[in-house]
This record gives structure tokens, C-alpha cells and sequence, in this order.
């Protein structure tokens, strides 16, 4: 959970995610009242109908962020769109339902268990008879093997992004019949349900030249509802039809096609008709609730989203009028005139859809780098930690969009998934006092003498963008819009320079995107007010203030998460905590900052997993010295870890006991809380805009998508009521 395309990989093992980035399964039984993993927070928003009310026939155009790269979901640059592709074409032994656990799917696997665990764990796989690739072959042992070899890390031709539990087979072989693959493991693995999903043919994971490149540019043999008729990268789209040789139930779309489209455009391409379904930011959500509520013409009245006055008025200062001229200039200008009635044209035209919300799985964290400088006292890490009210910067997010504003209590799981529980209370909440008490006893004095390097730093910081983006307290808040400045907005080269304390500044920058196949990682509303307090005296020691390195992106869209660091900024002031905001280009927020350790704090985010001890393991692995002397973090990038820590994880991996593994995660959770590495803040907001009269599709919240069951309803058939945010029954 991070950002598109320079954010961490995904960890969400059984949809591939990501999402980065942010997902057809009986429910669980009903939980109860002892499980501490309790409910999703939000419902799957998917307007759910049964197969006999959906349309036959019908094309979905599905806006994505990009027509992939490769469709080999193991390789370091598949993305969202590669996973979306997977799902629909490709077997999967387990997928998620809409509680984020992983179920047995059917039409692939009649079962699966473990029959042995002495002297070596063997599970046994027994796959449904009707099985076959879209070539008419059996999917069997050999493709089992296959995949297994190309991805236990043995063999180095093969470029693997990821090989966690396949690295612990020790070998597969054919059961009683063709039905019948056992897999014996060598050491004993609990998250075995996350391997082989995907599953691919043989003829993709057999040699190194079909796994590296084979199935880069397309697929030839799947074994979905659906299959890849046309990659068409001209155009920017994926075209997926249906498959012939489907056993199970009959897609009911004859076609799905994946089209790309920049987000900050998608509104505007639903207008014109060119998609059916996008997921949208806030903004474009608030136009097409607009279109859809407003009674009065599409740019009058109560929530139209916008009005004709404000429209005009925007126009006008944008070029160059003044506040008290700009409505009289803009009646005037043809050219606004033509604005206004394209405008009204795509508000009529968006009526026709509505938004779809839920919660990613997904979680927005606040990360504090303790490899060195003044984060490496776990004391002030603390601080900073009991500074925040994470339930304010909930509802500063998700409130104003109709869903639960509820913190995240676990790094390791989100609420309904199995080893949830709400583990804050080994770190504590919100406790100004607690805060400073922490803070003096790392020996940060209110007002201590600063020493007149320091100072002059600053000052010079605070001259320009150029001095390094720095700002100093006294700054105006309107230095950016925001309190903050751009790094590299006055040198538009495009080599990267250094700031006089060795941090690296980016220039210019593309839209910040996120890994995962969502928005950024924070959404909240413009302008939020501060929070009514003082800010406490400054805080110094050895001469030094304490005042932490922000590092933000600054390209188009990453507004949400400016405004949510500038919450966080005067919750922080509060306690005596100083901030020293720096954005830098979106290209380079990842690379040069997050993954290299340059900065105090960040946000970015993290996808939800099902198999948390093997996909969260390397986020919160402890740091280990690499043979070059350099400090080999996996994708640990806050530097922050423990022995216990490590020691959990293993344990959890390693036993096949579901409440042990269980405690063992959430004893691992209440580690990583009481470290105070990173703070989970909340679940991302899923925002989808889908023309009315498609349904089974929308915000899927947990649950891996059901392809053969979306399409358009029949004439004359009716939905059910729209699902609601609030938490859904069992």
C-alpha cells in the first residue's frame, strides 16, 4: 500500500493486489462475539443480483492505470492491470471473500489438506475432474511442478520477484490418478493455502525463456472464465472474451475490456461513454454524486457538486482576474461560456452512473525512520506516536465520504480478516502529557539554546523553494497553497541535487502513483481546519532542534496527502515537535527517499494480506548488516526491528495450528506496535463510479471478483438496495 508504480511490491499473495494496491466465495460462517477480528468495517459495494437477473451478452469497459507490462504476476513490474487479467483467466486454488479470507475455489479444487505432518508436511491437492487449459490439456502435477521450480530460487535465469513458500517444497509429485498432486514440504509451512494462485500452464513456468519472457506480452493458454483475445498497446486496451472450454458457470459478458485511463481523467470518460467502471478519486466521486442528486439542472442547487457561480468565478481568477472583478469579466468571455456548456453536457451524462464505495484493503501508515539521526530514540518515535489522534485523522479522511472513520489497530491485518485484533494499546493513544514526558526523558528541553549554524540554516532554508524546501515556523502558511514548498520547481533540470545536509532533492515529476492499483495513499478534504491549541515551546538538545524531515510527493493528485501531513504537522507542533516539510518529485519519492531512508517521516501504505507470516515478514524483518557493509532492509523501510519480532514470524510460519499461528501474529502485532516503527491510520477509501446498470461489479472491498457473474441488468429486473458503508451481517 503504497503508491502506484514506485511504492513497495504487493504482498497481497492470493490476488496478486496490490495493490498496491488495493480483490466467487461462499461467506464464512458467522463469527463470534469472542473474535477479536470482528467485521469488515465497510460492505463490498457491488449492486449483487443473482445470475438470472443478469443480461446475456454485452461488452464492460473497465478504465484501468495502464495496459501491463507483463502478465506474469511473479515478476518485479506486474501491476494491478496484470492481476486484474490473472483473475479472470487464470486458476487460483484459494481466493478472498468478502471478510479478506482465503476459501477453497471450486472450480479448480475439489479439496486440499494436509495428510501428513510426520516426518514432513504433505498436502494433498485433488482438483475438480472438468479442469482443462483453454488447449484442451488437463491442468495437473506438472503444473504444479513447473511452477514450483521456477519459483523456489534455486535456479537464478529465472527473474523472480518473489518466491516466499515455494522455497520450503521439497517436491511434488502425481497422486493416485491425474487428479492428484502432493506436495511434500520440507519445512513445515502454515500459509501453504497461498501458493499456486495464480496457477500458470507448464508452458509459461518451464524453462527460464517462457517464464522471464513468454507471457510478458500475452497469454496463450489460461484456464478462466475469460481469456485474452487482444492485447492492443496502440490503443491502450486488453481485450478479454470468453472461454470456450469454461467448465463452470457461463460468463455472462461476452467481453471485458481493460482500457487505460489517467485517473485525473476518468470523469470526464465516463461522460463521453467510453468506460462503464473506474475507480475514481474523492473529487470525481463528489461530480458524479452531483450529477446523480441534483433535481434543479446539473449545475444548480444542492448538491450538484458544483455551481454555475463557482464555475465562473474559478474561470475568471484562474486567468488573471481579481476577486472583485472576476464576476463581472466572466459573463463576457466565450470562451467560459463553452466551459459552462461542456460542463452541463458531462453532469447530465454522469447521471447515468453512481459511485460505489467501500474500504480498500488497504491502510494508510505514518512511517518514522529509526536507522539513525533523531528517530533512532525509541522514546521520541514514541512521542510522535502518542501525539497523533488517529481517530481524528480517520474522520478527517473517511468521514466526509460516508464511511467508517475507524483507526487501524494492527499492521498485520484489518478488521474481519482472521488475525485481526486491535493490538494500539501496547504503543497507547493520544496523551499530550505522555508525549512530553517521553520527550524529556530523551532529553528534548523546552526552549534549550539552539546552536547558530542550526539557526542560520534554516533561515536560509526559508528564503526560497530552492534553499532545500525547508520552512521555518515563522513562514506563511500560504508558502505552497499548504505550508510546504516544492523542491526543484525553480531548476526544472532534470538531474537530482543535494541540499547543504546531503539529502537528495528531486525536480519535476509526473503523477505520484501508487503500487497497488489505487489512489494515493491518503485521501482527505481540502482546507481542513487545525485543531483548536497552541503549539508548545520548541524543543531542543546539544544545541539541536528537534525538528523532523517530512518527505512528500508534489505532483498532481498528491494534495490528500499534503493536507493529512498537515494535521499530522500540528498535532506534532502541539507536543513541541518541529516538522521540516520538503516535497520532491513523485518519480523520486520512492526511490530516493522512502527505500534509501531519506527522511524522518512519510506516509505510504501497505495492502492487506491473507497470509501475513509469509507476506508481512520482510516489512518488519530487523535489519541485517549485507556483505558489502551496506544495511539490507527487504522492505523494511522505516529500519525499525527486533530479534522477538523475527522470532514470531518464524514461529507463526511453522505451525499448522490456526489459533497458535493466530496469537503468535498478534503477539508479533503488539511488538511492532510498542517499537513504534510506523502508525497505522486507516483503511483506504474504495471509490468506484459504475454506470448504473451494471451489476456484480463495483468496489469489491476484500473479496477477489466473481468475472462470469458481472454484467448488465435485465430490462424489467430490479436491484436490490444499494449496499450501505456500514458493516455488513453475517
Amino acid at each position: 500500500m503504497s503508491h502506484d508504480g514506485v511504492g513497495p511490491r504487493a504482498v497481497m499473495r492470493s490476488v496478486a493486489f496490490l495493490t498496491a494496491g488495493a480483490l466467487a466465495v461462499p461467506l464464512l460462517s458467522g463469527c463470534g462475539s469472542t473474535d477479536e477480528a470482528g467485521k469488515p468495517l465497510a460492505r463490498q459495494d457491488i449492486a449483487p443480483v443473482g445470475r438470472a437477473q443478469v443480461a446475456e451478452g454485452g461488452t464492460l469497459r473497465w478504465a484501468v492505470d495502464a495496459v501491463p507490462e507483463t502478465f506474469n504476476t511473479f515478476q518485479s513490474d506486474a501491476d494491478a492491470t496484470t492481476t486484474r487479467v490473472a483473475q479472470a483467466v487464470l486458476p487460483s486454488m484459494y481466493r478472498l471473500d468478502a471478510t479478506g479470507r482465503p476459501q477453497r475455489d471450486s472450480d479448480y479444487l475439489e479439496s486440499a489438506k494436509v495428510v501428513d505432518t510426520e516426518p514432513k508436511q504433505v498436502v494433498l491437492y485433488k482438483l475438480n475432474q472438468q479442469a482443462v487449459w483453454s488447449d484442451g490439456r488437463e491442468i495437473g502435477a506438472a503444473d504444479f511442478a513447473a511452477q514450483w521450480r521456477a519459483l523456489s530460487g534455486k535456479d537464478s535465469a529465472y527473474w523472480t520477484a518473489r518466491n516466499a513458500g515455494y522455497e520450503r517444497i521439497e517436491k511434488i509429485e502425481r497422486g493416485d490418478n491425474d487428479l492428484e498432486v502432493r506436495v511434500t514440504f520440507k519445512r513445515t509451512y502454515a500459509d501453504w493455502r497461498s501458493l499456486f494462485s495464480p496457477l500458470y500452464p507448464k508452458d509459461v513456468m518451464g524453462t527460464p525463456d517462457a517464464f522471464n519472457d513468454g507471457a510478458r506480452r500475452k497469454l496463450k493458454v489460461t484456464a478462466g472464465p475469460f481469456v485474452v483475445k487482444k492485447v492492443d498497446r496502440k490503443n491502450d486496451q486488453v481485450r478479454l472474451t470468453r472461454n470456450t472450454r469454461w467448465w463452470g458457470r457461463p460468463a455472462k459478458l461476452s467481453e471485458i475490456v481493460l482500457t487505460a485511463v489517467p485517473r485525473d481523467e476518468r470523469a470526464s470518460a465516463l461522460a463521453a461513454g467510453k468506460i462503464d467502471l473506474a475507480e475514481i478519486d474523492p473529487a470525481a466521486a463528489q461530480r458524479v454524486d452531483g450529477a446523480a442528486n441534483s433535481t434543479a439542472g446539473p449545475l444548480a442547487g444542492p448538491g450538484s457538486g458544483r455551481t454555475a457561480a463557482k464555475a465562473l468565478r474559478s474561470w475568471a481568477l484562474a486567468h488573471g482576474s481579481d476577486e472583485d472583478t472576476a464576476e463581472d469579466e466572466v459573463e463576457a468571455r466565450t470562451e467560459l461560456r463553452k466551459e459552462i456548456a461542456k460542463w452541463e453536457e458531462q453532469q447530465t451524462a454522469l447521471r447515468d452512473f453512481e459511485v460505489r464505495r467501500s474500504l480498500e484493503p488497504a491502510y494508510t501508515q505514518l512511517a518514522l525512520n529509526g536507522a539513525d539521526g533523531l528517530l533512532a530514540d525509541e522514546r521520541v518515535r514514541r512521542a510522535v506516536a502518542r501525539a497523533l489522534d488517529r481517530k481524528e485523522l480517520a474522520k478527517v479522511v473517511l468521514k466526509p465520504l460516508g464511511l467508517p472513520a475507524e483507526p487501524v489497530g494492527s499492521h498485520l491485518a484489518l478488521a474481519g480478516q482472521d488475525a485481526y485484533a486491535d493490538n494500539s494499546g501496547a504503543l497507547g493513544g493520544q496523551d499530550t502529557a505522555e508525549a512530553q514526558a517521553l520527550l524529556a526523558d530523551a532529553g528534548w528541553v523546552p526552549g534549550g539554546p539552539v546552536k547558530k549554524q542550526e539557526k542560520a540554516e534554516k533561515a536560509a532554508g526559508s528564503e526560497g523553494k530552492k534553499a532545500g524546501g525547508r520552512k521555518s515556523d515563522s513562514d506563511d502558511d500560504s508558502a505552497d497553497g499548504d505550508g510546504t514548498y516544492v523542491v526543484g520547481e525553480d531548476d526544472k533540470g532534470r538531474n537530482a541535487r543535494r541540499s547543504d545536509d546531503g539529502r537528495q532533492l528531486a525536480q519535476d515529476g509526473k503523477q505520484f502513483k501508487q503500487v497497488h492499483g489505487g489512489a494515493p495513499g491518503a485521501y482527505a478534504p481540502k482546507g481542513t481546519a487545525a485543531p483548536a491549541a497552541a503549539p508548545a515551546k520548541a524543543l531542543a538538545k546539544d544545541g539541536k532542534a528537534l525538528s523532523l524531515r517530512f518527505v512528500l510527493p508534489s505532483g498532481p493528485g498528491s494534495e490528500p496527502l499534503a493536507a493529512v501531513a498537515a494535521r499530522i504537522t500540528r498535532m506534532l507542533a502541539k507536543v513541541g515537535i518541529g516538522t521540516d516539510i520538503t516535497k520532491v518529485s513523485d518519480e523520486s519519492y520512492f526511490k530516493d527517499h522512502i527505500a534509501s531512508g531519506q527522511y524522518d517521516l512519510a506516509l505510504y501504505s501497505w495492502p492487506g494480506s491473507a497470509f501475513p507470516a509469509t507476506d508481512a515478514r520482510p516489512i518488519y524483518a530487523k535489519p541485517v548488516p549485507a556483505a558489502d557493509g551496506s544495511l539490507s532492509v527487504e522492505q523494511n523501510y522505516t529500519r525499525v526491528g527486533t530479534d522477538q519480532v523475527d522470532q514470531l514470524f518464524e514461529q507463526a510460519v511453522s505451525t499448522l495450528d490456526e489459533g497458535e499461528k493466530r496469537s503468535l501474529i498478534r503477539k508479533a502485532d503488539s511488538r511492532i506496535w510498542a517499537a513504534a516503527g510506523s502508525i497505522p491510520l486507516y483503511q483506504r477509501p474504495q471509490l468506484t463510479a459504475v454506470r448504473k446498470s451494471v451489476v456484480n461489479a463495483g468496489a469489491f472491498g476484500f473479496q477477489t471478483p466473481v468475472y462470469e457473474d458481472m454484467g448488465f441488468l435485465k430490462k424489467g429486473a430490479k436491484k436490490g438496495a444499494k449496499a450501505s458503508a456500514s458493516p455488513s451481517g453475517k
